[in-house]
């Protein structure tokens, strides 16, 4: 896979999932501890499922808004490479967690217009990565994995200090004019790639980090 773009697979459940992902060549695997998602997996699950992913290969656990206590115990019973802050955590929050574990952490931050941009400056320089993902639904149960796109072109032309990943309705038809409408280097995908919620496709995962590497 060329230097220049790097897939995230999030919400793996399976040991096909692993597999496929590594087959296709994406770099990042994500681990949903989120209850309300169809994609979560417990602790136990994701153990095995992390002993099975090869060397290389990022793994990347998503909470939301979880305390000490939870992640205590999931750094404890799965290995894994980054923490994905993907709830309404703060700046400070961000760096409790990055001094606590001593693993990279990967903010998420939901964007529907103009207005949300700001946040992004706010966390550059806290957090090692920025995942800006479309804003869920005001009804929505789920910060994230919902399978909406925002307006990319809000996201043209600019440039920000650290490195990030763009996520949000991406679908092996679309990704690639995403990256070209964004400048995006990084894809995060998990609804994109599923046949049913929580149900990854090979073919699928297959045809998304082709098209994002032909983009």
């Amino acid at each position: 896979m060329p230097a220049d773009i790097s897939v995230k697979i999030c919400g793996l459940r399976t040991p096909e999932d692993v597999r496929a992902v590594e087959a296709a060549g994406a770099r990042y695997v994500g681990f949903n501890f989120f209850p309300k998602s169809p994609r979560f997996v417990d602790f136990s699950e994701a153990s095995s499922l992390a002993a099975l992913v090869p060397m290389g290969i990022c793994k990347v656990a998503l909470t939301v808004n979880a305390d000490d206590a939870l992640l205590d115990a999931l750094m404890d019973s799965v290995p894994l490479d980054m923490l994905q802050l993907h709830g309404s955590e703060s700046p400070e929050r961000v760096a409790e967690v990055k001094t606590r574990y001593g693993l990279p952490v990967m903010k998420a931050l939901g964007v529907a217009d103009q207005s949300d941009l700001a946040q992004i400056d706010i966390y550059t320089g806290v957090a090692d990565q920025l995942l800006i993902d479309a804003k869920p639904p005001k009804d929505s149960v789920l910060p994230g994995g919902n399978g909406l796109a925002f307006d990319w072109q809000l996201l043209a032309n600019r440039v920000w200090r650290g490195p990030w990943m763009l996520a949000g309705g991406l679908t092996p038809d679309n990704v690639a004019e995403a990256i070209r409408r964004t400048g995006a280097l990084q894809v995060d995908v998990a609804s994109g790639v599923e046949r049913s919620a929580g149900v990854k496709d090979a073919e699928l995962i297959r045809a998304l980090v082709q098209a994002a590497v032909n983009a």
